[in-house]
C-alpha cells in the first residue's frame, strides 16, 4: 500500500462465521498468491497474542493496494472494512494507534499555562484519546503498537515543539492533572456513595461549597450518586472536577443533560478558573456557544471517525469555529466537509407554509400532589407546518405540556377538547429490548427501506452503518438518532422531540436538524422541539415558546411567539446576549460585561441587536 494510506477493520463488525470471506478470495493480491488478507491466526500463529478473534482478518498495508483498488471494502457484507488515503500533507506518524488496522491519531493538541484550550470536532474522531495521553492515562505509542517505544523516545519525537516541555513535566510528575470524563453515567459504577462524600474526597481547593451553590446541587447533596439524573451527575462530575487543586484541567463535554442556563453557569465556572486564578483548562464540546464563549484557542479534529484523526495546530477560538462551519481549514488547505454550515443572517425568521393553526388551546393548569409542582399554561396556537422551539430550565413542565396536549393527562384547570396524535421522542433515550435497528425500525413505519425513507430519514441521520447491530449495543449518539428516525417515521399530528441534540456531534445535529425541517415542510406537519443547543434552535425554529419559573416548584408557559420576542425574554432571564457573526451568520455569546453585551442590554436587545458589528475581540 502507498505510505499515505491505511487498512482499519473494525472488529466489531467483522463476523467471519456469517460469511465466506469475500474479502480475501476476491482480493487481487490474494489471488496471485501473496498473503494480504489472512485470519488474524494465520497472520499471527496460535501463540502469538493479537486483539480480535482468531477467525476474524487482518489486512497487510505493506501489500494492499489502496483505496484505487477497495474491492474488500466493496465485497464485505457488514461494512467491516475501511481502506483510506491519507491527506497528502500529513507527512508525520501518528501519535498513536490503538493496533493493527485500529484507529490511529495525528499530532496532538497543546495545552497552553492560564489559558483555555478548545477542542472541536466529529465523534469518533480521537479527541478523548488526546485528552487520555495530554492527561496521563495512556503512553503516546507512536503508532508502534507492537513495540511500545519508552517515554524517552515520546520526547525525543515531540522535542523543539510546543508539547516538549508540557510532556517533559508530565512524564516526570511534575505535574498535576484533574479530568472530568465524557461518559457522567459512569459514575455510579465507580463511586458507591452520596454526593456530599464524593465531593469532600477531593476538594482540595476547599470550594466545594461555592461550587455546590452555584451548580445548584443542594437538592442532591445528601442523595446517594446513584439516584441522580443525567443533568445531576454532570453538575457533580464538574464540581468534582473543578474542586482539585491541579495544574490542568482536561473537561471532555460540560453540557450533555444541562440546560441553557446551566450550560452558562458552567462556562463561567471555568472562566473565572482560568482567569482569576491562572489555572489551565482543555475542553472538549460539542455545543459551539458554549466552546466560543470558554476558550482562547482552538484545534480543529478532521479525519474519518472511526478509522484516523488529525489534530490541527492552534487557531482563534472565532476563526477555528467559522474553518470548521465553512467545512475548509484554511493553513492546512483541507475540506473536511463538502459543504458549508449556513445560519440566517438576520432574526426573526420569516414564517414559512400555511400559518393556519393545527389546534388553538386555552389557558390551562396542571397541579401535582400537594404543592409538589404547578404548570399554568397561557392561551396559544400551534401552527400547521412549523417548527415551534421549546426553551426553558430543565424540571420546568415541558414534557407536562406535551403530555396535557396529548391527553395523556388532564389539566386540573382548563379543558382541552382535543386529542393530537404525537409521535415522542423522549429526553432520556432508553433501550432494553435486544432487538437489531432495521427490525426496530421496520417495525414502525411500513416505507422502511424505500428510497424516499433512505433519503429522507436514513442518509440524513448515518443510519446505514448501524442497521444490523443491536439496539443494545448502540452507543448513546446511535441511540439519539435511531429514536430521531423512530419518531419522524410515525404517522402523527405533532412531533415533539425532547432533546434531540444529547451526544451528537455538530454535523450530526446540523445533518438532525435537516432531516426534521425538511420532513415538516415536505408532509405539511408541525413539530415541537425542546432543545439546549441555541445553534440547534436557531437553524431549526420558526418560532418560540419560552417556559419560566422554579424548576421542581413552578412552572409558567408563555405563548408561542416570534424568535427575537422569544429569545429576547429567555436570554434576559439568562443575563445572557447573543451577536452574529458577520462571516458565517452565527450565533455568539457575548463576554459577559463586554461593550457589546453592555450595548445590547442598554437597548433590551439580548437576541442578535441588528446593529451589533462582529470583531475578533469583543472585550
Amino acid at each position: 500500500m502507498a505510505d499515505d494510506s491505511i487498512a482499519v477493520v473494525d472488529l466489531d463488525r467483522c463476523q467471519p462465521d456469517r460469511c465466506n470471506y469475500e474479502c480475501a478470495n476476491y482480493c487481487p493480491p490474494n489471488r496471485t498468491g501473496k498473503e494480504c488478507i489472512v485470519t488474524r491466526e494465520e497472520a499471527h500463529g496460535e501463540n502469538e497474542p493479537f486483539e480480535g478473534k482468531p477467525d476474524q482478518i487482518v489486512i497487510s498495508e505493506e501489500i494492499c493496494l489502496g483505496e484505487t483498488c477497495g474491492i474488500c471494502v466493496e465485497k464485505c457484507p457488514f461494512d467491516a472494512i475501511e481502506i483510506i488515503n491519507l491527506p497528502q500533507e500529513l507527512e508525520e506518524e501518528p501519535a498513536h494507534r490503538y493496533g493493527e488496522n485500529a484507529f490511529g491519531l495525528y499530532g496532538l493538541p497543546a495545552p497552553k499555562e492560564g489559558r483555555v484550550t478548545g477542542l472541536l470536532g466529529p465523534n469518533g474522531i480521537g479527541k478523548s484519546t488526546a485528552v487520555r495521553m495530554l492527561s496521563g492515562e495512556i503512553t503516546p505509542n507512536l503508532g508502534q503498537y507492537d513495540q511500545p517505544p519508552n517515554w524517552e523516545a515520546v520526547l525525543d519525537q515531540y522535542r523543539g515543539t510546543a508539547l516538549q516541555n508540557y510532556l517533559e513535566a508530565l512524564e516526570a510528575g511534575e505535574v498535576t492533572v484533574a479530568r472530568k470524563p465524557q461518559y457522567v453515567d459512569k459514575i455510579p459504577d465507580q463511586f458507591d456513595g452520596a454526593t456530599n462524600e464524593l465531593l469532600a474526597g477531593v476538594d482540595e481547593r476547599g470550594v466545594a461549597d461555592e461550587l455546590v451553590q452555584r451548580l445548584e446541587l443542594e437538592a442532591v447533596y445528601d442523595q446517594p450518586i446513584d439516584t441522580l439524573s443525567g443533568g445531576e451527575l454532570q453538575r457533580v462530575a464538574l464540581a468534582a472536577t473543578l474542586v482539585r487543586d491541579a495544574d490542568f484541567y482536561f473537561l471532555d463535554e460540560v453540557t450533555p443533560y444541562l440546560d441553557i442556563g446551566q450550560r452558562v453557569t458552567a462556562a463561567r465556572l471555568i472562566r473565572e478558573l482560568a482567569d482569576e486564578e491562572d489555572r489551565s483548562m482543555m475542553v472538549v464540546e460539542h455545543d459551539l456557544a458554549i466552546l466560543d464563549l470558554v476558550a482562547d484557542t482552538l484545534h480543529v479534529t478532521y479525519g474519518e471517525p472511526g478509522a484516523f484523526g488529525v489534530v490541527t495546530t492552534p487557531k482563534s477560538t472565532r476563526n477555528g469555529i467559522n474553518e470548521y462551519l465553512s467545512g475548509y481549514l484554511e493553513n492546512e488547505n483541507m475540506r473536511i466537509r463538502p459543504e458549508a454550515i449556513k445560519f440566517e443572517e438576520h432574526a426573526p425568521r420569516t414564517v414559512s407554509g400555511n400559518e393556519d393553526a393545527l389546534v388553538s388551546y386555552p389557558a390551562l393548569t396542571k397541579s401535582y400532589g400537594d404543592g409538589e409542582f404547578t404548570l399554568e399554561v397561557d392561551a396559544g396556537e400551534i401552527r400547521n407546518n412549523e417548527v415551534l422551539g421549546i426553551v426553558g430550565p430543565n424540571g420546568i413542565g415541558k414534557s407536562t405540556f406535551a403530555k396535557l396536549l396529548a391527553g395523556r393527562l388532564d389539566p386540573t384547570e382548563g379543558e382541552v377538547d382535543f386529542r393530537l396524535d404525537i409521535s415522542y421522542k423522549p429526553q432520556y433515550v432508553e433501550v432494553d429490548q435486544p432487538m437489531r435497528v432495521d427490525a426496530f425500525l421496520s417495525s414502525i413505519t411500513s416505507d422502511f427501506g424505500s428510497s424516499y425513507w433512505n433519503t429522507e430519514i436514513a442518509q440524513p441521520l448515518q443510519l446505514q452503518r448501524i442497521m444490523e447491530q443491536q439496539l443494545t449495543d448502540l452507543s448513546g449518539g446511535e441511540r439519539q438518532r435511531v429514536a430521531i428516525a423512530a419518531c419522524l417515521s410515525r404517522e402523527a399530528d405533532l412531533y415533539l422531540l425532547d432533546e434531540p441534540s444529547a451526544h451528537l456531534d455538530v454535523e450530526q445535529r446540523v445533518m438532525a436538524t435537516r432531516a426534521i425541517r425538511r420532513y415538516t415542510e415536505n408532509h405539511g406537519k408541525t413539530a415541537m422541539v425542546i432543545d439546549h443547543d441555541i445553534y440547534m434552535i436557531d437553524l431549526l425554529a420558526d418560532r418560540l415558546q419560552v417556559f419560566e419559573g422554579t424548576p421542581a416548584e413552578h412552572g409558567h408557559a408563555g405563548a408561542p411567539v416570534g424568535m427575537r420576542e422569544g429569545m429576547n425574554t429567555f436570554l434576559s432571564n439568562l443575563d445572557v446576549t447573543f451577536r452574529r457573526d458577520k462571516r458565517t451568520g452565527r450565533p455568539r455569546i457575548n463576554k459577559p460585561g463586554s461593550q457589546k453585551d453592555r450595548e445590547q442590554k442598554k437597548a433590551g436587545e439580548y437576541y442578535y441587536a441588528p446593529t451589533a458589528e462582529d470583531d475578533e475581540d469583543d472585550s
